[in-house]
């Protein structure tokens, strides 16, 4: 037995590597060379033609002397709290209406969920025309609906241009984690559900008493990832805003993206390579924080529960 095993182990080593190489490589090429390209440059100012050693001056700037990126910080945890408040409420509701023994669910999980397999920057530009002040959609039925007495700048108004991003965002989010609810959903043993009929438990004692805590290890990986992506997220801003109006909607990655590669009034000279590779360090760095303080605030609460 034991030189069957020995045999066994010899014969599946080489299979097993040969798998694993493909995935390995592609790895190495996508994830740790452009990791290790980037920590190089933090020490250079670099626009892509020259490079200058600079030591940690990029490092001070970021710390001292720029504004601009402390405040895409901050609107970059305001974006994802306003996703997070309105996203998670809306999938999982879908998710449980289309839990029944409705007529036609199929057709509505497919309708909803079309949204994230669209390219955000197509449903953004979508979006862009629908928000537009004076000849878009909603503006129009707003003021034929007698419900606003002058075009209102959706995107250009300070006070209201973040909320009109987090819309789109919702739109385009939802349906990916209402698939994912609803695959926790349908893990759920109906006899739990029987027995709390028997119980007299009314359909909202049933979701708070048994559908949420038995949803929760699902909620968990579905908050990690909404959290995660929402702190990421970058390319609708740039598409319906681009940052704008002065800087109200500018987050972390959509300024890391406008200094490595510039906008459309950027020269080739203008970029700032270096510096966009030190704010983006730096950005994954806050992102790993709030993912280490989220896992830990769920373990504990896991240990409590």
């Amino acid at each position: 037995m034991t030189e069957l095993k020995k045999n066994r182990k010899g014969r599946w080593d080489l299979p097993l590597f040969l798998m694993l190489l493909p995935m390995m490589a592609l790895f190495l090429v996508v994830s740790v060379y452009p990791f290790l390209w980037v920590v190089k440059y933090v020490f250079y100012d670099y626009n892509g033609f020259a490079a200058y050693p600079v030591g940690l001056d990029n490092f001070k700037r970021i710390f001292t002397n720029d504004p601009i990126y402390w405040k895409s910080v901050i609107h970059t945890f305001e974006y994802a709290f306003l996703k997070l408040v309105l996203t998670m409420p809306v999938s999982l509701v879908t998710a449980v209406l289309l839990n029944q023994k409705l007529r036609g669910k199929s057709f509505f999980r497919i309708l909803f969920f079309i949204p994230t397999v669209i390219s955000s920057a197509i449903y953004s530009l979508i979006f862009f025309f629908i928000y537009s002040p004076y000849n878009g959609i909603l503006n129009n039925l707003l003021l034929g609906g007698g419900l606003i007495k002058a075009p209102v700048d959706w995107l250009g108004n300070p006070a209201i241009a973040m909320i009109s991003v987090v819309i789109v965002a919702l739109w385009g989010a939802f349906g990916n984690y209402m698939i994912l609810f609803l695959a926790g959903l349908q893990s759920i043993p109906q006899d739990v559900y029987e027995s709390g009929d028997m119980d007299g438990a009314s359909r909202v004692q049933s979701f708070f008493h048994i559908t949420l805590p038995m949803l929760g290890p699902v909620l968990k990986v579905v908050l990690l990832l909404a959290i995660t992506t929402a702190l990421k997220d970058y390319q609708s801003v740039m598409v319906l805003t681009g940052g704008g109006p002065r800087d109200r909607t500018q987050v972390m990655f959509l300024y890391v993206y406008q200094l490595m590669f510039g906008n459309e009034n950027a020269t080739a000279a203008q970029l700032q390579i270096g510096y966009g590779a030190t704010a983006g360090l730096v950005s994954a760095v806050i992102i790993g924080i709030a993912t280490f303080i989220f896992l830990n605030l769920s373990k504990k609460l896991d240990e409590v529960y």
